[in-house]
């Protein structure tokens, strides 16, 4: 809860053992006033839409994750450089083939680690539900697989070097398929 009242940000996170690691701008109300508090982090995948005979019974398929615990913000520089490089690591292996952060660079960017201890997974997949009076009516049901698959990467015009390896190769991948942790 901030003091605009609760908030809700999209944001890239990186996991290891124990911990999700969250990131932002030192500015970032959210992470700041999650500090010391029970907060929540969800991770929504939708694989799918999926149509019944009537609109009470629609639904999508998705694969999701609830994790929910104190939020502890990061205060030294090395173990906020951890913490970004499993971040970084965590969306595409690349961190190797960066710049690394500077000491301001850190110093504006707030990491928030939460600890994996509470955590809860849903799944829906396939077809729809229908009420049994509607099993002989006329209308389509059935699901929409619904998948996102990586371009081509667009290089900017200061890049000096080719794309890396890790960015190259995930050209043509369905993300969906993926394996996530």
């Amino acid at each position: 809860m901030t003091d605009e009242g609760p908030l809700v940000l999209p944001m890239v996170y990186g996991i290891d053992d124990d911990t999700m690691y969250l990131h932002g701008a030192i500015a970032n109300s959210l992470l700041g006033a999650g500090a010391d508090h029970e907060i929540c982090a969800t991770v929504t995948i939708v694989d799918g839409l999926v149509f019944a005979k009537t609109p009470f019974n629609h639904s999508m398929n998705y694969r999701s994750v609830v994790v929910r615990g104190r939020a502890r913000i990061i205060a030294g520089e090395d173990e906020a450089r951890r913490a970004l490089r499993i971040i970084t690591d965590h969306i595409v292996p690349t961190w190797d083939t960066l710049r690394p952060p500077t000491a301001n660079d850190i110093r504006a960017t707030r990491v928030v680690a939460l600890p994996l201890a509470e955590m809860s997974a849903k799944i829906r997949s396939g077809g729809a539900g229908n009420f049994p009076e509607d099993e002989n009516e006329r209308y389509w049901t059935g699901h929409v697989p619904v998948s996102m698959v990586v371009g081509a990467p667009v290089t900017n015009v200061d890049a000096h070097v080719s794309v890396p390896d890790a960015i190259a190769a995930l050209s043509g991948t369905d993300l969906h398929s993926r394996q996530t942790r």
